[in-house]
Parts: structure tokens; sequence; C-alpha cells
């Protein structure tokens, strides 16, 4: 009969054996790995706020929206959010992950067809496992490889009986690069597929007011031709939680077959007190915004100069390559021990081990400098060993 702690024990062996085991740490040093891209959740206006709201209750949302969880400013919120992104309606959910997942798990089935970038994040790639879709991979950010797919679906099922569902982020979160959304949509418009975008770690950044990269790069009707759009409440606007922006009818349908909303206690009432507030402050923060892409330029092309291999990133995320997994966390230590918070990602969550350097609009040209600085004599620690 097999022991279960025996089985875990081998099993965190194995993790530790391969320089992949993971323990919670506290931060500290300049902020160089978080998601607080527009430096939101510290900043002095949001504290200011709060001691304005600090009395209102309950703490707690108490239950499930459906049940006794709503609340005035949770329905504010989803009307607020919506009308900013020019949507339709939308959808608050307790987390960003419960909105790619219980998401994907509501509008795909087994009989249907689920096209999903590679390097798709977990969220995503277990709506589409629970879901029981047919899962069919395309080759990261290859639309050439998506249409082929395509195709062959279309020859396996002439008479479309099956859905062609299309999920891809707009911006990767682990290399820093973003998909071609104009061809994306012309395929679309050729193959009649149901299209759903992550904006989790676009929104805040790019497009008009940081509306997000389709307000860059495509139009008006382009947009609105997008059936769901999934954001992220924990990232630029500072908070925690996921909102789903589509059609009036496809936010009815998820409020009834949404299992992982259906079942779910609520966001705490403040937060979405709060989103609305960090939305007002994030629309008007055009400087901010300018400065950052600024300064991951800079930041790239210093890591370049300096011969550091980083991947084809267009954003402030920052990804720089490393051969092995040790060398990845020896890299990390040392510049965490400097004062430097930069943190080691590893397989599985990437196919290969890096630093995964996230730029935030609280940081200076000074700081971007001594980073790379410390990178330069980190390397020459490692190549001394």
């Amino acid at each position: 009969m097999a022991n279960h702690w025996e089985e875990v024990q081998k099993k965190l062996d194995s993790i530790r054996e391969k320089q992949l085991f993971r323990e919670t740490r506290n931060y500290q040093g300049i902020d160089f790995c978080s998601n607080d891209y527009m430096g939101m959740a510290t900043n002095p206006s949001m504290l200011e706020f709060f001691q304005t709201k600090k009395n209102i209750y309950p703490f707690g949302s108490t239950a499930a929206r459906l049940v006794r969880g709503n609340s005035n400013s949770m329905d504010q919120f989803e009307s607020e959010f919506a009308h900013f992104v020019e949507g339709e309606a939308a959808l608050l959910v307790s987390t960003g992950f419960t909105a790619n997942f219980g998401l994907l798990d509501s509008i795909a089935a087994p009989d249907c067809y689920l096209f999903t970038d590679r390097l798709n994040h977990a969220s995503i790639l277990d709506g589409i496992r629970i879901s029981g879709a047919q899962k069919k991979y395309y080759h990261h950010l290859d639309m050439n490889h998506l249409q082929s797919l395509l195709e062959k679906a279309d020859l396996e099922d002439p008479n479309h009986k099956k859905k062609r569902i299309v999920v891809t982020e707009t911006l990767f979160s682990m290399d820093g690069d973003s998909p071609d959304l104009k061809t994306l949509l012309a395929l679309k418009r050729k193959f009649g597929f149901v299209l759903v975008l992550d904006e989790a770690h676009a929104f805040g950044i790019y497009g008009v007011h940081g509306k997000g990269l389709v307000f860059r790069d495509l139009t008006l009707s382009e947009i609105h031709s997008i059936d769901y759009r999934v954001y992220t409440l924990g990232k630029s606007l500072g908070l925690e939680g996921g909102i789903i922006v589509t059609k009036k009818i496809g936010r009815d349908h998820l409020v009834n077959v949404m299992r992982s909303f259906i079942f779910s206690t609520a966001p705490l009432p403040m937060i979405s007190e709060f989103a609305s507030y960090s939305l007002k402050l994030l629309s008007s923060m055009d400087k901010e915004r300018d400065e950052l892409l600024k300064i991951a330029d800079t930041l790239k092309n210093s890591l370049k100069t300096n011969g550091f291999i980083i991947t084809a990133s267009t954003s402030h995320i920052v990804p720089l390559l490393l051969e092995t997994e040790k060398e990845a966390l020896f890299y990390a230590a040392n510049l965490q021990e400097k004062g430097l918070d930069v943190r080691a990602i590893r397989p599985p969550t990437v196919p290969s081990p890096r630093l995964r350097i996230s730029l935030n609009a609280k940081l200076k040209l000074s700081d971007i400098q001594v980073l790379v600085e410390t990178l330069v004599q980190v390397r020459e620690m490692w190549n001394s060993l």
C-alpha cells in the first residue's frame, strides 16, 4: 500500500534536485518583479481615498454574488469599466485566474475546437482542460500556424457543426511580446471563430488612457467584434480581482452558467470601491505611461549592449534568459542581497530559466543603471565559480 507522505517527499526531493523548489518569500528592496505596473498599490491618493471609506461595512462580502454578496459598488464598477473599454457589459469576479478559468469552461465543450497559443497563461490552459474542448496548440505568436490549423479544422468539419474558439493573451507576461492583433482579427473575419483576448498585462499601459493593446492596434469596429476580453484588477489597478467584458447576453450567460462565479464568495465590497477610484486615476496617467515605456527601452538596449540575452520583448516586461535553473537562482539571490528584488522564473512556468524583470512607473533611470551595473557584477561572480 502506497504511503502518501513518502510519495510527497520523493516528489519534493526530485523538485529540489532539479533546482525547481519554490517557497513563499517576503518582498524587500527595489521592485523589479511585481505586476504593479503603474505603482497604484502604493499610490498616496489611494491611501487618502481609503481614509474616506474605512468605516464602510461589511468588511467581507459574506456570500456569493448571487446570494447576498453583491453590492451597488460592484454593479457601478462593472458599468464604469465596460464604458471605459467600449464594451456592452462586464462581470466582476474574485481573481483574474477565476475569470479565464471560468469563462473558458463556460463557453467551451467537448464538441468544439479551441485554439490556444502554446504559451498562454495557466488559467487559460486549465480552463480549456476542464471544459473538455478539443485543444489545438499553435506556435507562439504564429498566425500562419494558427491559420493552417483553422483550415485543417474546416476540412475535418466543413459544415461548422463544431464551434471554434481562439484564445490568446495580448501581452505575454513571461516573454513580454504580443501577437499581431490585426492579422488575428482578419482570421476571425475569414473563419468566424469566437475570440477571447486576455488584456491582463497590457491594460493600464497601452492605448489611449491605458485602455489596453487593442486600443493601440485596432479600430473601434474591430474591438467591438471581439467576443470576450479578460482583464485583471491585480496589476495596473493595484488591487485584486478579475473582470470579463462582453455583450450583455454574454454576461447574462456567464452569470447563469459560470461555476467559478456562481459558487465563489464575492470580492470584498471595498475592492470595487477602490477599483472605481483607481480607474479614474489610471486614465489620467499618460505621462507615467510614457516614462515607463522609455525606461523599458533604455533597459533593453543597455542589457543588449552589455552582452545579455533577452527575449524579443516589445514591452515593459524584460525577461533575461539564462542557461540553467541554478544560474537563475544565483543571479536572483545576489541581486536581492544588493537590494534589487528580481525573481528567477523556472520551468514548468516557462520553457527555459530566466530573470523576469518587470518594470513599473515608480522606477527612475538611475534605478535602471544600478540594475544593469549589478547584473554585470553578478555575471562576473558567476563566471568565476
